[in-house]
């Protein structure tokens, strides 16, 4: 007899700005999109979507201070708790949005591990186009998700065309098929403890064991008698 398919959440990051949001208006149809190819396959979806902008203030306190408030911890942990991720982020001067990457600087390095993610940003050119591979894509590979083929990225000439609705439809069912299979989930599992994790984390894709611990930090020197870090204008940034 046939399994009914686990349920699958899905959250989408959304570091749009402007009200309405060319970001939002993204993630929102490949969410969509995503839905529709999980439907046909049977596996049912929830879907959370994370506006930074309101919390623009809060991100920055937090990583100030290293300090996050109980909002922003809610958010990190909507995405811990996620079974795939579409990153949505505006492109300015060439790069991604300081928002979006100020939330990414904030996320314990296991919360992505294996992962399944979508790739998506806007910009008001197309010259702007290789920031998704060039920058989202990095980033992603270091926190060691799984991003799907397809990247978007759409200028404002791209809207309604008939190119980034096979795009968007692509990436979706690229998204839908790793989370039908199961893949990223058993790629995690099976390989927990051969990955370097960060201590006080809040990744909960398996239990932690004290190998896991990493010594070589600052803090743990400090803990284990190895002396104090240096004076934060020595260690730079």
């Amino acid at each position: 007899m046939v399994g009914i398919p686990r349920p699958v959440t899905i959250v989408a990051v959304n570091a749009g700005v402007s009200d309405p949001s060319t970001t939002r208006l993204l993630a929102d149809r490949v969410v969509q999109k995503a839905i529709d190819a999980l439907r046909e396959s049977g596996t049912p979806a929830t879907v959370r979507t994370i506006d930074l902008a309101p919390l623009a203030a809060d991100i920055a306190r937090a990583l100030v201070s290293g300090l996050p408030d109980p909002e922003v911890r809610a958010v990190i942990g909507q995405v811990a708790q996620a079974d795939a991720v579409i990153a949505a982020t505006p492109v300015y001067k060439a790069g991604i949005s300081g928002l979006f990457k100020t939330f990414a600087d904030l996320i314990d390095n296991d919360l992505l591990i294996a992962k399944p993610v979508v790739l998506a940003a806007t910009g008001g050119s197309a010259r702007h186009a290789m920031v998704v591979d060039d920058q989202l894509r990095p980033l992603f590979a270091f926190l060691r998700a799984i991003p799907v083929p397809t990247s978007l990225y759409v200028a404002p000439e791209d809207w309604g065309s008939a190119d980034l609705g096979r795009r968007i439809d692509r990436a979706a069912r690229e998204l839908a098929v790793l989370l039908g299979t199961g893949a990223g989930r058993q790629i995690a599992e099976s390989n927990w403890e051969g990955y370097q994790h960060q201590f006080g984390g809040n990744a909960t894709a398996a239990a932690r064991s004290f190998a896991d611990v990493d010594f070589d930090t600052d803090l743990m020197r400090l803990a284990t008698g190895g002396g104090s870090p240096p004076p934060a204008r020595e260690r730079g940034r």
